[in-house]
């Protein structure tokens, strides 16, 4: 019996294709609208965890922060060369430990000229930020010791102020009143998800930038990689309570400085991405309900057209659960087939979108065969009651309907 009701169901539907198609259009783009987003959510929640394991694992950034003070904001003070000395022999289970300052300025070489950032840091800082040299070396530790004019350059600045391929042996570069000697060249980490280029920045000595460009020997972040195989709680909470002794807080006093956790800044990202994800799944499976309304439509005017065949198999024997039947399989393929293009539909329209927005292309599987179940369900449901409204037809007044 239920095979027959297929058999009768795809041939109603062959019967008229173009009404069939308008029928779960609507289906087709709700489906495929609820597959695109959580794919493109998925994809640039990926693309965020690979930009930030690129910027580098395990790691820490402790900033100064601001506190209360006889009932009004003060500053919290900088950081100083002491607190990166503390860390580094008093926190086990550190690998680097690295300062970090820098100002945006416009770099001057080869007769022209770019605006970048310009950070001052130690040898460290590469380690922490998994950043390789493409060409060249790192600082010699007697330059990071004497402030020495020499520098790093991002592949953003070296294509802007030498040429893409250019070598920048020699080379030197104007920062602000001084000019630097170009060491080496930092591989390319391309661009963030969030924006902003990976790239475009100069690396100097700590020293060099706070004598020549910052005159202050002051420090407002530190940044710190965790060892692996330590326990990443434990080492944050020892690398708090040594800043609260360094920093002379009492034991009622609020911290005066922020420890940001790379980890917990993915968690977080990801549970943003995720509930945003599923408002706009929410938003596009409105047309699922549109659908749904058109199927019933359609199946209530298919009931008004074969009124007379109702009645005649009403008439010669057929049971009512048996006409119930042919029409629910019959609402049903139609969302069964406006799911499968939906699906279709949303993979080729998920892989063009991830190229044109430059995300990684991801397609849930279970997500589209959940999509494609849903769809049949939401036949079922909205041609219950044309089904059920032929299923109760009187055969007489059926077999005279004109």
């Amino acid at each position: 019996m239920i095979g027959n009701a297929f058999l009768l169901a795809i041939r109603q539907i062959y019967r008229n294709p173009m009404r069939s198609f308008l029928t779960v259009l609507g289906i087709i783009i709700g489906v495929a609208s609820v597959i695109i987003m959580i794919n493109l959510g998925n994809g640039a929640a990926q693309s965020i965890r690979q930009d930030m394991e690129s910027l580098g694992s395990n790691q820490l950034q402790i900033r100064p922060g601001m506190r209360l003070g006889a009932g009004q904001k003060v500053g919290a003070p900088d950081f100083t060369e002491q607190n990166i000395v503390a860390i580094r022999q008093e926190i086990a289970g550190v690998n680097y430990v690295a300062p970090k300052v820098q100002k945006s300025m416009v770099l001057v070489a080869n007769g022209r000229n770019w605006s970048s950032v310009v950070i001052g840091t130690t040898s460290d800082y590469f380690g922490i930020d998994n950043r390789p040299l493409e060409s060249g070396r790192f600082f010699a530790k007697d330059e990071e010791n004497t402030g020495a004019a020499v520098c790093l350059i991002g592949k953003t600045v070296q294509t802007e102020l030498f040429g893409e391929n250019a070598s920048v042996r020699q080379k030197t570069i104007r920062v602000g009143k001084f000019s630097c000697q170009v060491i080496g060249v930092l591989a390319s980490k391309g661009s963030a998800a969030m924006g902003g280029d990976l790239d475009d920045f100069i690396v100097l000595p700590l020293k060099t930038v706070q004598r020549r460009i910052l005159g202050s020997n002051k420090i407002n972040n530190i940044m710190v990689q965790i060892n692996e195989d330590s326990d990443r709680e434990r080492v944050k909470n020892a690398i708090h309570q040594l800043m609260r002794e360094r920093r002379s807080l009492s034991a009622d006093a609020e911290d005066n400085f922020q420890i940001s956790d790379t980890e917990e800044f993915m968690q977080s990202i990801n549970k943003s991405m995720a509930t945003m994800t599923t408002l706009l799944a929410a938003v596009a499976s409105v047309s699922l309900l549109v659908g749904g309304i058109g199927i019933m439509n359609i199946m209530l005017v298919s009931v008004t057209e074969r009124t007379r065949e109702i009645g005649v198999r009403l008439a010669i024997g057929a049971l009512q659960k048996e006409v119930l039947s042919q029409f629910l399989v019959e609402s049903m393929m139609l969302g069964l087939f406006g799911g499968l293009i939906g699906v279709v539909l949303a993979f080729g329209l998920t892989w063009a979108l991830s190229g044109m927005m430059g995300l990684p292309f991801v397609f849930s599987l279970d997500i589209s065969l959940l999509a494609f179940g849903i769809s049949a369900l939401i036949g079922v449901i909205f041609g219950y009651f044309p089904a059920r409204r032929a299923a109760r037809l009187d055969p007489i007044v059926a077999l005279r309907y004109e």
